[in-house]
């Protein structure tokens, strides 16, 4: 398990190897990596800056991880979310999950991006090229996806 917050960017590739290398445990492995676009409800946007509050981030991001591995049989997982101003093609997030069997990397991903996406204690603000700024809130659609893992998940992986 590893969860790590960066203003620097990361290399996918990279961060699989170095998760997966010498590892003949593993059946599977599921990334996603989020980018920033370059509009936001049909509006340009020029940077997006993410702020959070060191150290809480940090432990509650290991809080969800740690859930995810308890709920699923993972070999590995990985979470990479950046930090400060970014522009429109940027890396955002990193979540890289490994197990056995894909069906428990697949959901585990799933989990881990709902969360990060409705719940993950990071503040994010747009910029525009007219000079405006505005903070962007959670959506409604976000915390709905993250309601489906409110029910018991299958341990059945296999």
């Amino acid at each position: 398990m590893s969860v790590r917050v960066q203003s620097e960017d990361f290399d996918i590739g990279t961060e699989i190897s170095a998760l997966t290398d010498h590892r003949s445990d593993i059946g599977a492995v599921v990334t996603f990596t989020g980018t920033v676009r370059g509009s936001a409800g049909g509006a340009p946007i020029t940077s997006m800056t993410l702020e959070h509050y060191p150290g809480m981030t940090e432990a509650e991001l290991a809080r969800v991880e740690a859930e995810a591995n308890a709920r699923w049989p993972l070999s590995a997982s990985l979470i990479v979310h950046r930090i400060g101003e970014l522009h429109p093609g940027d890396n955002i997030v990193l979540v890289v999950t490994a197990s056995a069997h894909r069906h428990a990397a697949f959901e585990a991903a799933e989990f881990l991006m709902d969360y990060l996406k409705s719940h993950a204690p990071f503040w994010k603000k747009e910029a525009r090229p007219d000079g405006t700024c505005s903070w962007v809130d959670a959506r409604e659609t976000d915390a709905a996806a993250l309601q489906r893992w409110q029910k018991s998940p299958s341990k059945a992986a296999e």
